[in-house]
């Protein structure tokens, strides 16, 4: 079996080729590498002959009618990730996480791919007022991000039919550490300030953010690989464990790094607030979290202690919004 992970080099992709890597799978990894190096993201399996990096762009139809041709199973991790980045250049967001998408599962279903693996995002449901929210509600996009999330995940499941087996996962905010740690999602923030400046800011407060550990949410993934296709072809996933309010995370994050961290508190006009529901997932193919925001937090201390986020709050590569600004990409 071999399996093409597009975004392979990103904060869940490089966690995620490592674990696949472990298992005896033959793994391409397609990325910019943007963020980080690949000799670094992958120096313990870098010399791997299961291991085929490719640093390319999703957008290259050639290289990857080329690439697609010699893969059973195609991961799609790659996008422009969250609003600000998006926003930053919309016209390059588009081009990335939308326009190039048709023209991938197009030669997919050429190709005759076995499985496909979408990465959406749980903020395609927009603002809820129920108490859980579950894959069946109607989607209701409040940015491009979101909107052009929602619009691939309607062209996987019209194109893929009974062609190829097509599953979606609907992430939580991912929490953690991985060799390419994102210090801009929720956790992370607020662990990374505590630890390094002692203090942190909270927008508001009592707004819940669903969140999930780096580590599930790679398990999440071969899970889904290897389930009988009968269970997962065609269904769309909410992938969660803590659903907890912006004040619950702060108590958190204070208690594990130290009573002396302080928290301050400032309006926001971002009342955002959701619960998702991953029942699912649990009853069709047995996925339970194992890990907590607390052992997130954990892991990320224990890295700032080895020093092994240096300059974690300048250094431009934890920050995607950052290395856009820097990289002028088109």
């Amino acid at each position: 079996m071999k399996i093409l992970v597009i975004g392979g080099g990103g904060y869940v992709g490089s966690l995620l080729v490592e674990r696949l890597l472990k298992q005896k799978y033959e793994v391409l990894v397609l990325d910019l590498f943007l963020y980080e190096n690949p000799k670094f993201l992958f120096s313990d399996i870098i010399n791997s002959q299961l291991l085929t990096i490719i640093k390319g762009d999703v957008r290259d139809k050639d290289l990857l009618e080329n690439i697609i041709s010699s893969v059973n199973i195609v991961i799609h991790l790659a996008c422009i990730s969250n609003d600000p980045s998006f926003d930053l250049n919309p016209k390059l967001g588009k081009s990335i996480n939308y326009d190039c998408f048709y023209p991938l599962i197009k030669i997919c279903k050429q190709k005759s791919i076995d499985k496909f693996i979408y990465a959406s995002s749980s903020s395609v449901y927009g603002v809820k007022n129920v108490q859980n929210v579950t894959e069946n509600l109607p989607l209701e996009p409040l940015t491009d991000y979101s909107k052009f999330k929602a619009l691939c995940e309607d062209i996987l499941l019209n194109e893929s039919s009974n062609r190829i087996c097509s599953t979606i996962l609907r992430p939580a905010t991912v929490c953690g550490y991985s060799r390419r740690t994102r210090l801009d999602v929720i956790v992370n923030i607020l662990t990374n300030n505590a630890y390094n400046r002692r203090k942190f800011i909270i927008h508001g407060g009592s707004q819940k953010r669903p969140n999930i550990h780096i580590k599930d949410m790679v398990s999440a993934y071969l899970s889904v690989l290897t389930s009988e296709k009968k269970l997962v072809n065609g269904q769309i996933f909410n992938v969660g464990y803590e659903n907890l309010s912006l004040i619950e995370i702060g108590n958190i994050v204070k208690e594990e790094v130290g009573k002396d961290v302080s928290i301050e508190f400032e309006k926001t006009n971002d009342n955002r607030s959701y619960h998702i529901s991953s029942k699912k997932i649990l009853e069709k193919i047995n996925f339970n979290p194992k890990f907590s925001i607390k052992d997130a937090i954990s892991n990320l201390i224990d890295a700032f202690e080895a020093n092994l986020l240096k300059n974690s709050l300048k250094d431009p590569k934890y920050f995607n919004i950052q290395t856009m600004k820097l990289l002028n990409l088109v």
